[in-house]
Order: C-alpha cells, then structure tokens, then sequence
C-alpha cells in the first residue's frame, strides 16, 4: 500500500524539479519574473531555479541585433530634400530596465522605439547642415553624430546602440530630373566658359607669333640692307682701290666684262660704229692713247 503513494510522489516531486528548471545559453539573458515583478537576473549561460508555477523565466537575445530603418525623407539646410534610410546594430545592455521599458512586448516593442528614436536623430543631425556634406565624406563624422544621439535616447530603454550606418541618400524622385537639368546646365556654362577662356587664349598667342614674325622679318630686312650696303661700300672700295693702282688694266677688264655680257648667246646681235669706243680693244692689244681711260 505504501508503495502506491511513494511512486506518485516521487513523479509529481521530480515533475516539481524539472519545472525549477531552467537553462540559459551563452546566446540568451534570462530574467525569473513572480507576478510580474523581477526577482532573479541570469546573465551567465548555465543552469538556473524559479519556484514552479509562481514563478516564470523571459529569455532574450544577448547577441548584437541589426535594425533597418523605413526610408524617411530630410530636409538639411540648403532645402534639398534627400531619401535617407540607415542601419543600426544595438543589444540589451541593462536587462531589467529593459523588461521595465518595454514590458511584455520584448525585442519587436523596442525595435519599433528604437526606428523612433533613429529616425529623430537623422532629422535632427542632418538637418543641421547642407546636402553637399550628407553627400561627401563628412558623412562618417554625420553617423557618429547620429549614433551617439541615438545612444543617448536609448539609454532609458536598457539598450546600447553600437554602431549606424547610412545605407542610401538619394533624392526624391520628382526632383531627379531637376537636379540633373540643372547640373547639366552648370556643366555647360563651365564649358563655354573654358572654350571662351581658351579662344582668348589662342587669340593672345596668334597676336603673339604675328608681332614676333614682323618683328624678326623687320629685323632681318635691316640686317639684310645693312649687309648689302657694307658690301657695296666694299665693292666701291676695291673698284676705286683698282682704278688707282692700274687704270689702263681697270679699263680693259671692265671692257672684257662688256665682251661677255653683250655677246652671250647664239642670236646675239650689235649695230655700232666700226671705229666706235666699243670695239677699241678688240682692234688692237693696246689702248687708244688718244683717249682718256673712263672708270
């Protein structure tokens, strides 16, 4: 008879400690909850004990979530309306602040918070400075700045928010085709002004090379003419210094010279005097005494 009430017993106080039971991996927090109220904080993997049926066990994740952000649109200084959506890595960091934060809702309730408080601090930081710094590479410094906001406001909530990265900021839709109008137009106005600059430039070297050519051409005119006269002058010279030594022979040779340039070629024709002062030399080896030797 008595062994009819032990094994009975001995179930229901095994099935007791198996419900006391509970196991916490190194992926999970746990926190021991009695009507609501935190009565046990399990940070450690391992095996852990509650009070059956008074008390129950709420497991979360203590691994680094991630966060997408929905795309909101901002409006930073210059009224440049860009599409911005981001990425945020967070975690629990104060367990029962957690649970008190959010209550029964857990990781889904504080994410939904969290893209709250993302999305604050992306308008209020990039509304604070002009689009062409959102689109340069001050945006790191920009994502610190909003990391660290979104810090700060997470703190109530028990989560630490690690890192936020700006996946996208594009422009609205409706404003694509304005934009890229207007660049093509500042393109087009820089390049009129480089083809203007550059006519202006090839006109200032034409200008250049056309006052340099008559430069060169006027100065090799005047060194041209100065040579010729010195030549001539020397020329003269040495006609006068050959007269003086000998003008009998000064006389003939320039009498020969004559000879050769009248009578060159075969239709070569002279109409003269027989006794005139042409042909003086060729009539005799001697010149005419009669008559005065001209230079």
């Amino acid at each position: 008879m008595k062994m009819q009430f032990i094994l009975p017993a001995l179930a229901v106080a095994g099935a007791a400690v198996l419900s006391s039971l509970f196991i916490v991996t190194e992926k999970e927090k746990a926190l021991v909850l009695q009507f609501g109220q935190v009565k046990q904080v399990k940070e450690e993997p391992g095996l852990g004990f509650k009070i059956p049926l008074i008390q129950e066990v709420v497991l979360y994740d203590d691994r680094i979530l991630g966060l997408p952000t929905q795309p909101i649109e901002v409006t930073p200084l210059d009224d440049r309306r860009l599409v911005v959506d981001a990425f945020a890595r967070w975690r629990i960091s104060e367990l029962v602040t957690f649970r008190e934060a959010v209550g029964a809702g857990g990781t889904d309730a504080a994410q939904v918070r969290l893209d709250r408080i993302l999305n604050a601090a992306i308008r209020e930081v990039l509304g604070s400075v002009p689009s062409n710094r959102v689109l340069s590479e001050d945006r790191t410094a920009l994502m610190n700045q909003i990391r660290d906001r979104a810090r700060e406001e997470s703190v109530a909530l028990g989560i630490e928010v690690i890192d936020v990265r700006l996946t996208r900021t594009d422009l609205p839709e409706q404003n694509l085709a304005a934009t890229f109008a207007r660049m093509r137009a500042e393109r087009e106005r820089e390049a009129a002004d480089e083809i203007a600059r550059g006519g202006e430039a090839a006109q200032r070297v034409r200008a250049a090379a056309d006052r340099t050519v008559v430069e060169l051409t006027s100065e090799a005119r005047k060194n041209a003419e100065i040579i010729r006269g010195e030549a001539d002058a020397e020329r003269n010279g040495i006609y006068a210094e050959a007269f003086g030594r000998d003008p009998e022979f000064f006389a003939f040779t320039r009498s020969l010279t004559s000879y050769e340039r009248s009578l060159q070629g075969g239709n070569s024709s002279i109409v003269m005097q027989p006794d005139s002062e042409f042909f003086d030399y060729l009539r005799s080896e001697q010149a005419p005494a009669d008559r005065p030797v001209q230079p």
